[in-house]
């Protein structure tokens, strides 16, 4: 009972801490848009850098499967703090995709549309799973496997990034994961390790 009370307290916390973050940040998009139009042609009709275009799609990759693979545990999750975890997933990952989505058509980008293989062979390995089987291999895999590669990812590409819309998405997606990993981690450690 306290596990499931510390980790809606915790969930709780972490979407509340999001919700703020998001109202600054479309908070201060407008500003930043007036900015790149009264530097004269704006930086949206630039080509990007390989390495910032790399980044977008890597950003996107990353939270197509997320959704892809918290839609699956909330239909075969046993634990409600698994689904709880998922739901949290499918919530976040699907805002910040949206969020890519804008900048990349802006920035005439093509993005992936769907998991990637490496994701569509986890998701049919998780397909298989039932119960606490499956609950343990969710969140090993895409709580905390994929959300430490996910954070190297985006420390790595944030080295590359040079446009301020790339570059911004990144900053505000890297404590978004940090977080999503570290709830990861404590449910690990709360479930009997």
């Amino acid at each position: 009972m306290h596990k499931s009370k510390t980790l809606k307290t915790l969930l709780t916390a972490s979407a509340v801490a999001a919700m703020f973050s998001t109202v600054g940040v479309q908070a201060q998009t407008p500003a930043s848009a007036g900015q790149n139009e009264a530097a004269g042609q704006t930086a949206s009709n630039d080509k990007l850098s390989a390495g910032d275009e790399k980044a977008l799609k890597d950003m996107a990759q990353a939270n197509i499967n997320e959704v892809a693979a918290g839609k699956i545990a909330l239909s075969k999750a046993q634990s409600s703090d698994v689904k709880a975890f998922a739901q949290k997933m499918i919530d976040d990952h699907s805002a910040a995709l949206n969020k890519v989505q804008a900048v990349a058509q802006k920035k005439g980008v093509t993005l992936p549309t769907e998991p990637d293989d490496k994701h569509k062979a986890m998701a049919a390995t998780l397909e298989k799973e039932s119960g606490e089987a499956f609950d343990k291999m969710y969140m090993e895999n895409a709580g905390t496997k994929d959300h430490k590669m996910v954070l190297s990812t985006l420390k790595s590409d944030a080295m590359n990034i040079k446009d301020p819309d790339v570059k911004a998405l990144a900053d505000e997606h890297t404590p978004v994961v940090e977080q999503h990993l570290k709830s990861a981690e404590e449910m690990k450690m709360t479930s009997g390790k």
